[in-house]
């Protein structure tokens, strides 16, 4: 148990470290590429952003794979952001460029929405998607 706390401390101290180096080292988030969610036309890209340790990740994951799996059209951008310091920054770049306040995982962000947690992802994200992708035809 102790492993585990241990763990997942150090795991939001990285994360944390990286927004401090993100909003305060000039030109580090905007290095990024990639197309920006918020008012961008085009295909919808779902944004999922995960820890490996995290349990409540891990029950949201199957949702969100059987989603890729119905809307194939849709760009479903899975990313691991605890052992990976670029999609931690690409997480920094797409929560600053929607607005989003929310830094925790499990999060889908789709558009300019922010779903975040083991609760509002399954309630809310493929009604998101249905939504954009009425949006954008």
């Amino acid at each position: 148990m102790d492993k585990t706390i241990q763990t997942a401390g150090l795991a939001l101290a990285g994360i944390l470290i990286l927004f401090a180096v993100v909003l305060l080292v000039p030109g580090v988030g905007t290095a990024l590429s990639g197309t920006s969610p918020a008012g961008s036309e085009g295909p919808v890209t779902v944004y999922f952003f995960y820890g490996e340790e995290c349990p409540h990740c891990h029950d949201v994951m199957p949702l969100v794979l059987s989603l890729k799996e119905k809307y194939p059209d849709v760009d479903f951008q899975i990313l691991e952001i605890w052992h990976n310091t670029e999609n931690a920054r690409l997480f920094m770049k797409v929560s600053r460029e929607t607005g989003t306040s929310q830094s925790g995982v499990p999060q889908a962000i789709i558009g300019d929405v922010a779903l975040v947690g083991g609760r509002d992802i399954p309630a809310n994200l493929e009604q998101v998607i249905i939504t954009h992708r009425k949006n954008t035809v």
